[in-house]
């Protein structure tokens, strides 16, 4: 299991990539989507949608469920991964790559966790 250690990630399974200009790119994390499987469909927010920590700002359907995903921070949609949208398995093939939105005026996070700590939940999990 692929867990980059500059990453921070959340108990719901995503990833959160902290830029040095205050905004945060956030995508799915390797467990994530390997546990969905091949992943044929992404519903993205809008640019300039607020999201907030906790809630669920998309979704991901893949050829076994549909999920949703949960932000990390609240803030404003600044980007979205528009290549996505067409393309939904470039999370399968690069979890880490494969960002999903990327967020600007950031107030809040839930609780965060190193890769440490990331590894430890999935751990538990198993």
């Amino acid at each position: 299991m692929n867990i980059p250690e500059e990453l921070k990630y959340t108990k719901s399974h995503e990833w959160v990539k902290e830029c040095e200009d205050g905004t945060a790119y956030v995508g799915l994390t390797d467990f994530a989507q390997s546990e969905l499987s091949d992943l044929v469909f992404v519903n993205l927010p809008e640019v300039g949608d607020d999201v907030e920590a906790g809630e669920t700002f998309a979704d991901v359907e893949s050829v076994k469920a549909a999920s949703d995903v949960y932000s990390p921070v609240t803030g404003t949609v600044a980007e979205i991964n528009e290549e996505l949208l067409d393309a939904p398995e470039k999370i399968n093939e690069d979890p880490y790559g494969a960002w999903l939105v990327k967020v600007e005026n950031i107030t809040d996070t839930v609780d965060l966790l190193d890769c440490a700590a990331y590894e430890q939940l999935l751990e538990e999990e198993a």
